[in-house]
This record gives C-alpha cells, structure tokens and sequence, in this order.
C-alpha cells in the first residue's frame, strides 16, 4: 500500500469523462443506494435504531465542554459508560450542538458517505484503480456493504468504526516516505486504542520512520487531552482503560473475539490464562504473517489486513461491528478472482459470512452464550474463526515457493507501480 495505489495516474478530468459514459449505469447504481437506504429507513420504522453509541459521544462531549465527570455517568437504558481516552471526548464537543434527533440523522448519512469513502480506498489498495475512481461501482458497492452485518450494526449503534478505518487505510496507502505517513494512524489510536497496532506493523516492516511518527501522533493526541482534561486524563491512563468489564461481558456473541470464542468454549465468563496465552500467540503469529506478507510478497495491502485481523482478535473485546476491516478484504479477495473459480468461491463464502448474522441466530438471550453445544460455537463466533483461518491461510501461503503468480504484475502477486503520465503519452504519441 504505497505508490501501487495508482494515484498518480487519475485526474479529475478522467474521472469525470469515466462516469459519464455511461449514464444508465450510474443511473441504476444510485437507484439501487436509494433503494438500499429506503430498507433501511423501512426497517427502521419497525424496529427504531437505538444507536446508544452517539449517545454516548454526545454525553462525553457535554462532559468534557463542561469539565464534568467524564468516567462517573452512565446514559442510555443500558447504563453505558465512556470508555474512550479524552481526546476523543474532545473530537464529541460538536455532537452537543445539535438535537439528539438531528444528530441521528447527520451520524447515519456521514456513515454512508465513510462507507464509500473506505470502499475507495479499498480499491485503490488493492490494485482496482478504475473502479476507485468509478462512481457506478462506488454506489453499488456502497448499497450492497451496507447489509454487511459489521457495517450494518455501525449504522444501528452510530458508531466511529468507518471513520477509524478510513483514516488508518488513507494513512498507511501513501507511498512510503510520505511526509507524516503514520501520524493519522497515531491519532486513531488516540481515539480508540486498538489502531496504535499498526505502528507495530511499520516498524517491524522497517518503516522506522514512520512507526515513531505513529507514535508522535498517538502522544499528541494525549498530551492534548490532558492540557484540556487533567484530571480525566489521570484517570483513564492509570485506571479507566484498564477496566475491561467497564465496556461490556466478554462471552456474550457480541464479542467476536479470541478472549469471547473462549469463553463460550468453555462455558467460563472468565477464562484467565486460557485466553491471555491463545491471545499473545495469536498476537505474535498474526504480525509474523503481517511482516512475511509484506515482505516476502510485497503486499503490503494483506499485511495490512492480517495485523487488523490480528489486533480483532487478541483484544479482549471486539464486537460484530468493529469488524468493518471485512470491507477491504473483501475488496482484496475479489482483486484476485480473475481466472481462478475457486478464488470466486472463497469470495463468496466470505462475503456470506460477513452477511448470514449467524451469532444473533443462536439463543443468546440472558447468560445462553455460556451454554452453547459444540454445534452452536461456530455460528457463534463466525469472526474469530473466520480470522484464524485467514492467518493461517496466509502463513501457508507464504511458506510456499514463489510461482508466475508471484511476479511482479501478476495476479496474486506484487501490484505493478503506476505508469506515469509522460509514459502514457509517450505511448500515445508512438501509437
């Protein structure tokens, strides 16, 4: 995810005469969004969205612009607390100025624009630069990822996962040596911890530069918030991000991560040791394929892949919606599907299990998590498991002695580096 991103190869002007060639096309995609997005208003009327968590983020923006208590108040009917570092209380100050109501409204459209938004990336990323810039593909794809279940549960909690995503996917996809490269992905951890990841990532892939810059720009972010909010600060970083039971139960199926797949295995709401040793082998595991993928293969895109993966499944929680990294991966999967049936099979099973919801198919009403038979596991836990295979899959594969695929160009293997302009006319002008 450097320079193969092929940004340089695209004007505004390309991309205005690409979308319209075809106005039935574009015509039909934005059909099928407003279609999409009239589901989900239907649905809605049956069944109201609550999205707890922009409630949570206006009742942290009112703390924090009011220098109240930011870790003392519960809201919502579910008692929900705040949980993130306060610089990100500070970044919520603005939902205060509009009505809950309105703001619902701004949260799930500012989503939809993210979605499209991480969708592009995504196929910048891997490799598809016409369909980055094509806007009959972005609609449509944006429509369809709205079902995803990850995605579609960002929307009915308001979430910030997409915003988070698009920030660390736009940061590490610009070419290595880019001025700041990494200090957005050290933001995001300033707002959510688990993003600080992949400045791991960089330096083990020997972008020292950048990695410190992740660093800088995590440490900038708290130095922030403890100028404007000591005493929050104190008592985050020394007490607060340490309360793991403060953001939720961790055997219940919302959780799909490694500590939740346990927990349900063993029918044991906390498992200890038999979930922190799984956990620090699957963190040393996944940056081991991280750092091979990249380096041996030089794609950098699915050694950016494998540490998200990596990091949902060793945090101790991770719910169905933090998942949205199933967006770019799928986006990758189907980079590479040409020619190959099995690829479109894999690419399909996939997308299905990021579609069917089978954790909120199992009984999972009160404490059923913890009672699940063997059968029942897997639909339980489709992410975690689903994640392991994706590692271990990528492990064997790196393993493997490098064939045609793996050249340089070839499908599967490293993406070609952009022609530049001047080559392309030099081209034309040969012609």
């Amino acid at each position: 995810m450097s320079a193969a991103d092929g940004t340089r190869t695209w004007t505004w002007r390309q991309t205005w005469a690409q979308n319209t060639t075809s106005p039935r096309r574009l015509a039909l995609a934005a059909a099928l969004l407003v279609a999409s997005f009239a589901g989900l208003w239907v649905l809605y009327k049956v069944q109201p969205l609550p999205m707890s968590d922009i409630v949570v983020y206006r009742a942290e923006g009112e703390a924090a612009a009011a220098g109240g208590d930011l870790y003392g108040f519960t809201v919502t009917k579910w008692d929900l607390p705040a949980t993130y570092p306060p610089f990100a209380a500070l970044l919520f100050i603005p939902t205060t100025w509009l009505s809950l109501g309105t703001l619902k409204v701004v949260c799930v459209l500012a989503n939809a624009a993210l979605l499209a938004l991480l969708i592009h990336l995504s196929c910048k990323a891997a490799g598809l630069r016409k369909a980055a810039h094509t806007a009959p593909v972005l609609l449509a794809a944006t429509a369809l990822g709205l079902w995803l279940e990850p995605v579609f549960q960002t929307f009915v909690f308001g979430q910030v996962n997409l915003a988070l995503t698009c920030l660390v996917l736009w940061d590490l996809g610009r070419p290595d040596g880019a001025r700041f490269k990494g200090f957005a992905t050290g933001i995001a951890a300033g707002i959510k911890l688990t993003p600080a990841i992949f400045a791991v990532y960089l330096l083990i892939t020997g972008r020292v530069k950048a990695a410190f810059t992740a660093l800088a720009g995590f440490l900038c972010s708290a130095l922030l918030g403890w100028l404007v909010l000591p005493d929050a600060s104190i008592e985050f970083w020394t007490r607060r991000m340490f309360e793991t039971g403060r953001v939720g139960k961790v055997w219940i199926v919302d959780n799909q991560s490694l500590q939740g797949l346990i927990s349900r295995v063993l029918h044991n709401p906390e498992p200890g040791l038999l979930w922190a040793v799984p956990a620090l082998l699957t963190a040393v595991a996944g940056l081991y394929v991280a750092r091979r993928v990249h380096l041996r293969r030089g794609l950098d895109t699915w050694g950016v892949l494998c540490t998200s993966v990596t990091a949902l499944l060793v945090s101790p929680i991770s719910w169905s919606h933090h998942w949205v990294w199933c967006v770019p991966l799928i986006v990758a999967l189907a980079a590479h599907t040409r020619r190959h049936p099995w690829r479109r099979a894999l690419l399909a099973a996939v997308t299905l299990a990021f579609t069917v919801r089978t954790m909120w198919i199992v009984p999972h009403a009160g404490d059923l998590d913890l009672h699940y038979s063997w059968w029942q596991q897997p639909l339980a836990a489709p992410y975690p498991l689903l994640g392991l295979a994706l590692l271990g899959a990528l492990m064997w594969w790196t393993r493997q002695t490098k064939n045609a695929e793996d050249t340089p160009g070839a499908p599967g293997g490293r993406i070609p580096s952009p022609r530049l302009d001047h080559e392309l006319t030099t081209r034309s002008r040969a012609v």
